[in-house]
């Protein structure tokens, strides 16, 4: 048995999508992002995506880099999978510490990673030195089944899609920044960046601006539901955010509710999102919308220093 651990090319991308994926049907990663992921983001995260060898074969890959978009530093994130027929060989072990050696050398300090909620998984982070910390729950939605109706438009209150925004967008980054200083977890994104925003979230391939929907307010965007798809049947809920001053009217739920709508008209059959355990909105709003639990993940933190 001969593993290597290399950097990850485009010839990569569909067997690091394949690890990714397997045993996980819940999780929407298509290959074509994780070629577009490493020309992407900020150049201060030092994205990487390393891949694991074994005998010529890619079984794995792991995505790592620091977090941007925040005032704290020194927070880095490791993140990947190995195709279950090929686990407990050492090519995850091999991937995390190729990956922690790499955030270091660029000024990590600690170490965050989401880890699947099952036994094998948390006792192997355990077993490296990660701290368990907050647990988060995705969801699936069958589309194929009826939803509940789209709310009427409250006075003052239309739906645009993103497309609308596509020649200028800040309106909508300015949505996302205000709505992401209150996401729950151990980082505060207080410092985001627009032209940051523009690369890695507006660029990316798999959003469709066509079935993310902007909750408008007397000319102003207030709140928007983001979707990225498989561009086949598979719909993921990438942020649903409202501004502060508007929060309390429902239009996250408007603009969540008309964006499943369309997806369902459009063909897409299954739906996902994940939630905070904690972000107790989001998860009423999705169990309103019939959304049930499907997994869950833990948040698992390594100290790089002392």
């Amino acid at each position: 048995m001969t593993l290597m651990i290399r950097d990850f090319t485009p010839a990569d991308a569909d067997a690091a999508a394949a690890a990714h994926r397997a045993g996980r049907p819940h999780l929407v990663l298509t290959a074509e992002v994780f070629s577009w992921l490493p020309g992407h983001l900020p150049a201060e995260q030092h994205y990487r995506t390393l891949v694991a060898e074994l005998d010529g074969r890619v079984v794995g890959s792991i995505r790592c880099g620091l977090v941007t978009g925040t005032s704290t530093e020194g927070i880095g994130y490791a993140n990947g999978s190995v195709l279950p027929e090929y686990r407990r060989r050492g090519a995850f072990t091999a991937l995390l510490g190729a990956a922690e050696r790499h955030l270091a050398a660029h000024g990590a300090t600690e170490v965050h990673s989401w880890v699947d909620d099952v036994p094998d998984d948390l006792a192997f982070a355990t077993a490296r030195g990660y701290q368990q910390g907050r647990a988060a729950h995705f969801a699936r939605r069958d589309l194929t089944t009826a939803l509940p109706p789209v709310p009427p438009l409250p006075p003052g209150v239309e739906l645009r899609t993103a497309a609308a925004y596509q020649d200028d967008p800040h309106p909508l980054f300015l949505v996302e920044a205000d709505a992401a200083r209150d996401e729950p977890g151990e980082v505060e994104y207080d410092n985001a960046d627009y032209q940051d925003w523009l690369d890695s979230v507006w660029s990316r391939p798999d959003l469709d601006r066509e079935l993310t929907l902007v909750a408008v307010v007397d000319g102003q965007p207030a709140a928007f539901s983001a979707a990225q798809t498989d561009g086949a049947t598979r719909y993921w809920s990438a942020f649903t955010a409202c501004r502060r001053d508007f929060r309390g009217r429902g239009l996250s739920t408007l603009a969540k509710t008309e964006s499943l709508h369309r997806a369902r008209a459009a063909g897409l059959t299954e739906a996902f999102t994940s939630n905070d355990a904690t972000n107790a909105p989001m998860l009423a709003i999705n169990h309103r919308l019939g959304y049930e639990r499907c997994a869950s993940e833990r948040k698992f933190i390594k100290k790089l220093t002392g």
